[in-house]
Parts: C-alpha cells; structure tokens; sequence
C-alpha cells in the first residue's frame, strides 16, 4: 500500500471472504499487527492514537451494513483519530473460542492495553456481549454495548428460543457472564428496546452498579444499523468515551430518529398493531408531511375518512 495511505478509509467490497481477510491482513501488516485466532476469529490492530478502540463484529454483517465493506469500528476510529483493535468473526460465535480467549489473555500479560490512555470496547448483538465479556482484560474500560445478550447459558436463559444452535456452547467458562465482566469497567453503556422482550430481559441481567441502560423504544433489530443511520453512532460512542454520554445528551442523540423513516414507518406499524388509531394517524401525517412516501398518503386518507365517519356516527 502506499505511503501516507489511510487505512481507515479502505474500500473492500466485492471480495470473496478469504480475499477480505488477505486485505485486513495487509492493512495489520503495515499499520500495527494481524493475527488468527484459530479457525473462526482475526483480530486486525492499526496503530494511531493514544485512545484504543476494541471493537468486536462478524464479517457477515459487515458486508451486509458497510457500503464500503469495512469494519464499522474503522469508522468510529476514524472519526476520532484512534487506534483500531478489530476483533474479527466470520459468523456469529459469540467469540467463544479458546483461541481468543489466549489473545486477550496475551494482550494482558503484554501489557498491550496500558499503552493507551483510554481503552473502549464496542460491540451489537453477539458482538455486544463479547464486547463486556472481554473488556475485563482492560480495567477501567468504557464499555458500549448495543442489544447485548448477558449470556446463553441455557440455565439462565432457557426462555430465549433464538439461539438454540448455541446451547451446547459453554458460557460457564472463562470469560463467560457479561454483565460479572464488566465490575472492572469505569463505565459501560447497554442500550437495548423494551419493545423486544428478550432483549429487554437480557438487558434486565445487567441491571447492577456501574452500567447505565438506555432504552432505544421501537428501534427494533439491527440497532447499529440503524444508530449509523441516523448519525449518532460516532457521537454516541465518542461521548460515552469522554464521559459525557448521560441521559440528557442520549435523549438528544435520540431524538434524530425522528428524521429516519425506517423508524418512523416501523412505530406507525407498531401503534397499529396495539389499535391506536389516532396516535397511528399523527405518526402517518408525520410520514407523509416529512417524506413524501405515496402509499402512506393513501393510509393518512383512508384514516382520516374512518375517524370521521366514527365522528359522524356518534
């Protein structure tokens, strides 16, 4: 690669996965390091800052979220100006591998994480709970999660039903219940949806001291997605590592999911289904009035004809 080339803004879409790793690979090679962890996981380290970013994500989804096909911690890293350690799966584990526990464990005895002023781990869905599970390597981490498990350990949460495939992985083990993970962070974020009661249960097990809980209501699935649609990934994740992320600031955050229409279309969807109508038909006029979108235009209509021939029936 060439000199003065900017690793973070790499563009790797259209590859076959063994030709996407060969790239990351370079981009370790030349800017930090790149190293296997046994048949399932890469972790790739691109050295730039005095902050340290860990982020955890599968090449799958990858591919599925970035146009450019590159790691969305390259992104927050980017952003900020900090080194990148991208902990890298090619379908979802949970990273329960024993190959990366060694590697943190590693990076531990190295020393590897003091280096670094301030250490952040980030991670969604099964990433997310990677995310709090290893960030007991660094003490004194930040950690954000989005939509985390706290662990399939079927004893403790047998009433989860999608991820039965995972039953038989151990979650006992080292490195094993997320939220028992975290007491040594100095700070971790775990935003989920109330709407979706599994998550919000597993949300529930990292109810305890020193992690702050945000609820992002009607977001649904994919939350990363949809935070990176919004515009509020960077800032979510850059305020929650200088330690002003709050209440206040979230809410803030928060509120640009006004001005995603995916959300929009999806709450109008949802009071639909609780049968509130004249909540539904504000959300409607609200699609309409700040999108365009046509079909909606026809629901606001045939709405507004129901609730004034109910009007007119009374």
């Amino acid at each position: 690669m060439q000199d003065g080339f900017e690793p973070y803004t790499v563009t790797l879409t259209d590859l076959r996965p063994a030709q996407w790793l060969q790239e990351m690979k370079a981009l370790g090679d030349q800017h930090g390091f790149f190293e296997p962890l046994g048949a399932h996981h890469n972790a790739a380290f691109i050295e730039k800052g005095d902050t340290l970013l860990v982020s955890f994500e599968s090449l799958p989804a990858i591919q599925a979220l970035s146009e450019q096909a590159r790691p969305v911690g390259f992104d927050l890293a980017l952003a900020n100006d900090w080194s990148c350690l991208s902990v890298l799966s090619n379908r979802d584990t949970w990273f329960r591998d024993g190959e990366v526990y060694g590697f943190f464990d590693q990076m531990t005895d190295d020393g590897f994480f003091e280096d670094f002023d301030r250490v952040i781990f980030f991670g969604a869905g099964p990433c997310g709970y990677a995310a709090c599970a290893f960030s007991v390597a660094a003490p004194g981490a930040t950690v954000v999660a989005l939509e985390p498990q706290a662990t399939l350990d079927p004893r403790v949460t047998e009433w989860d039903d999608r991820f039965v495939q995972m039953r038989k992985t151990d979650f006992t083990d080292r490195y094993g219940f997320a939220p028992d993970m975290l007491e040594a962070a100095g700070r971790a974020f775990v935003l989920y949806d109330p709407e979706r009661p599994l998550d919000a249960m597993h949300a529930a097990l990292f109810e305890r001291g020193g992690i702050k809980r945000f609820r992002a209501r009607h977001l649904g699935g994919g939350m990363q997605a949809y935070f990176s649609q919004m515009g509020t990934l960077v800032p979510l994740v850059t305020s929650a590592a200088n330690g002003t992320l709050d209440d206040n600031l979230f809410a803030r955050l928060y509120r640009k999911r006004r001005e995603n229409v995916t959300y929009c279309k999806k709450l109008f969807g949802a009071l639909e289904a609780k049968d509130k109508p004249y909540m539904a038909e504000a959300v409607c006029a609200y699609i309409v009035d700040a999108f365009g979108a046509p079909r909606y235009r026809r629901k606001l209509k045939s709405m507004q004809q129901a609730r004034i021939g109910e009007t007119a029936a009374e």
